[in-house]
């Protein structure tokens, strides 16, 4: 522990360097849930987690950090082969508090995830639309999500979020995703009698995207 108190020092020390006013300006507006945050570029803290490296356990602890920027390195640094079940991603759940940790986690870590259709299933059937929208956009990017999950979820969320942009959002990404694996499935999605918001934003983004 002592050695990732030294660590994480010297990573707060690098971030102080590269605080980012402007940035930070703009998370004041939108109301980020952090406790502190450097406002630094993401490009920089990716690079900032190669100089790391895989380290599950570093990551960890500056997962359960109040700082925004070490929140962010915890998901560049963590292993996916750790998480070997859904239990085993309750722990970064926890973590998800807005939609930018969402869209880190989904890129940076759940998206190579070996149980991710077992992740797909858990995290689109509870009302927490943060964990929704992660779960969708790191299945858009899996090689491991099965087409039968990935539709499944897709009419889950259309279903249980009828008015909502977060989890619309997620339902367009997983389904852009599937055109190349299946065009008929997606087709057959756009179809959905559904007569709301998130089923006409997921027509309307999906249906040009099909002609090309």
């Amino acid at each position: 522990m002592e050695n990732y108190t030294s660590r994480m020092v010297a990573l707060l020390g690098a971030l102080r360097k590269a605080m980012n006013g402007a940035v930070l300006d703009t998370f004041r507006c939108y109301g980020a849930d952090y406790g502190l945050n450097y406002g630094v570029a993401i490009h920089t803290l990716r690079d900032m987690a190669r100089g790391v490296g895989e380290d599950d356990g570093f990551a960890r602890y500056l997962y359960q950090q109040q700082v925004r920027e070490l929140r962010i390195i915890a998901l560049w640094t963590a292993s996916p082969t750790e998480i070997r079940s859904v239990e085993s991603a309750e722990f970064w759940a926890s973590g998800i508090i807005n939609s930018e940790v969402a869209e880190q986690a989904a890129q940076a870590l759940l998206c190579r995830i070996e149980p991710i259709d077992e992740l797909l299933l858990a995290w689109t059937t509870q009302p927490n639309e943060l964990l929704v929208y992660a779960a969708m956009l790191a299945a858009s990017r899996s090689e491991s999500v099965s087409v039968e999950c990935a539709v499944a979820a897709v009419e889950r969320v259309v279903r249980n979020f009828p008015n909502n942009h977060l989890a619309a959002q997620g339902a367009v990404a997983l389904a852009v995703s599937l055109i190349e694996k299946n065009r008929p499935t997606v087709s057959r999605l756009l179809a959905l009698s559904d007569d709301t918001p998130t089923a006409e934003f997921l027509r309307d983004e999906v249906a040009w995207r099909l002609e090309y």
